[in-house]
């Protein structure tokens, strides 16, 4: 057991553990057919070169690196958890850079490190109920970068015909190869400067509202039930 242990926790191991959920991801995506909803929200973003905040929910992490324009960079929000490393070398392998920090360790540096990639016209991804929920409930962080940065959060969403849901606290949806799946955009959502109190609850909710209701559509168009907030 002290061997098994030792292996599971050697950084080797999980180089080679990240390697190979890379190539699976891409292979799920090679074999499936995709369809995008409501894309031209982003690409109008992206042919600007104007920068946003890209908000999905931690169970959907899996083909994230397949909703987004490889052209453009985008620094992911990651916490120092071992489980936010493994998907740090994980999206890595898809020229996903990543930022380390949380609402409860690293937050600071964080939040400056996601402003300056903002004020340089680079995008930044944010699973807003990470890195430990609770599950579909979008935390202050994500509205609170957008209102200083002065961007919009645009949710977005996967849903897969063919897959399942590990029993964790966020449901992680395990996308199947050989599958039909679909990727829904939602629309942007811009915080006000001066926006403080209840008025920045509103737009926190806005942005849960919106993210819940494109995971549910990305789940009705790919014939499977919503998946229950906590």
């Amino acid at each position: 057991m002290s061997l098994l242990k030792s292996i599971t926790k050697s950084d080797g191991f999980r180089k080679i553990l990240c390697w190979i959920g890379a190539q699976y991801i891409r292979f799920v995506y090679a074999t499936g057919r995709w369809q995008v909803i409501n894309g031209a929200v982003a690409q109008d973003y992206w042919d600007a070169d104007r920068p946003f905040i890209l908000a999905f929910w931690h169970g959907r992490i899996l083909l994230m690196p397949y909703c987004w324009n490889r052209k453009k960079t985008i620094h992911m929000l990651i916490s120092q958890h071992r489980d936010g490393q493994l998907i740090a070398r994980t999206v890595g392998h898809f020229g996903i850079q990543t930022i380390e920090g949380s609402t409860s360790k690293g937050g600071a540096t964080a939040l400056r490190s996601m402003l300056k990639s903002l004020k340089n016209g680079e995008c930044i991804g944010i699973t807003p109920d990470g890195p430990r929920g609770p599950r579909m409930r979008a935390s202050n962080g994500v509205v609170n970068v957008a209102k200083m940065a002065q961007v919009p959060v645009i949710p977005c969403a996967f849903g897969s015909v063919s897959r399942k849901h590990v029993r964790s606290w966020d449901r992680f949806c395990v996308a199947f190869p050989f599958s039909k799946g679909v990727f829904v955009w939602g629309n942007p959502i811009h915080v006000p400067k001066e926006a403080k109190g209840t008025e920045l609850e509103a737009y926190r909710l806005k942005v849960e509202e919106e993210l819940t209701r494109i995971t549910n559509e990305s789940d009705r168009l790919t014939g499977h039930p919503p998946v229950e907030a906590v």
